[in-house]
C-alpha cells in the first residue's frame, strides 16, 4: 500500500489540493475540477493510441534496421528520417517522449532523438499551416528556416555536452522500457 501511495503521491496530493479548494471556494474548485475532466479526458483519447503505435514500432522495426537509419552512422538520413517523424506527427508533446524512448531502446543516435522531439515541438505540419494561415506564408517560412537549423544544432551541442556516463544511463532506461 505504502509502495502505490509514494507512486501517486503527486497525484494524490493535487485530488486533495482540489478538495480543498472545492470546499473553500466552491466557484474555483468546479472550475479546478472541470479542467481536470477535460485534461483527463484528452489523456484518454490520445495515451491508448500512442501506446499501440509505440507497441507495433517495438515490434515490427528491427534494432538492425533502426540503427542503419537512425543510428550512430546514419549520417544526414537519420537527421531528415527524425525531422520528418516529428513533424509529420500529430498530438500534444508529451506523446513524443514514449516514442523517443523506443527509439532510443532501437538503437537511435541520442542527436536524431533530440532532433525528433524538437521537430515534434516546432515544426509540426499541421501546426506549419495553421501558421501560415494565420500568420502569413513569409513568417511561417522564415521561423521554419530558423527552426531547422536551431533544431539540429542544439541536439548535437547537447550530445556533446554529455559524458559517456550520462549517454549510456539514458540508454540503460530507454532498454528497460516495457
Amino acid at each position: 500500500m505504502k509502495k502505490i501511495v509514494m507512486r501517486y503521491k503527486f497525484f494524490l496530493l493535487l485530488m486533495v489540493i482540489n478538495i480543498v479548494i472545492l470546499v473553500i471556494y466552491p466557484a474555483i474548485g468546479q472550475k479546478f475540477l472541470s479542467v481536470t475532466r477535460s485534461n483527463a479526458l484528452e489523456m484518454i483519447s490520445i495515451v491508448p493510441p500512442i501506446f499501440i503505435l509505440l507497441g507495433l514500432l517495438d515490434v515490427w522495426v528491427d534494432r538492425g534496421v533502426m540503427i542503419r537509419l537512425m543510428g550512430e552512422k546514419s549520417g544526414i538520413i537519420g537527421i531528415a528520417i527524425a525531422f520528418f517523424l516529428g513533424s509529420a506527427a500529430a498530438g500534444p508533446l508529451y506523446a513524443a517522449f514514449p516514442i523517443a524512448g523506443i527509439l532510443l531502446k532501437k538503437g537511435s543516435k541520442l542527436s536524431n532523438v533530440l532532433i525528433f522531439i524538437g521537430a515534434w515541438s516546432t515544426t509540426k505540419i499541421p501546426m506549419l499551416l495553421f501558421e501560415a494561415s494565420a500568420m502569413g506564408w513569409r513568417f511561417m517560412l522564415t521561423r521554419f528556416v530558423i527552426d531547422l537549423p536551431g533544431i539540429a544544432l542544439i541536439a548535437y551541442v547537447t550530445e556533446k555536452l554529455m559524458n559517456d556516463k550520462d549517454k549510456q544511463y539514458i540508454y540503460e532506461h530507454a532498454s528497460t522500457m516495457n
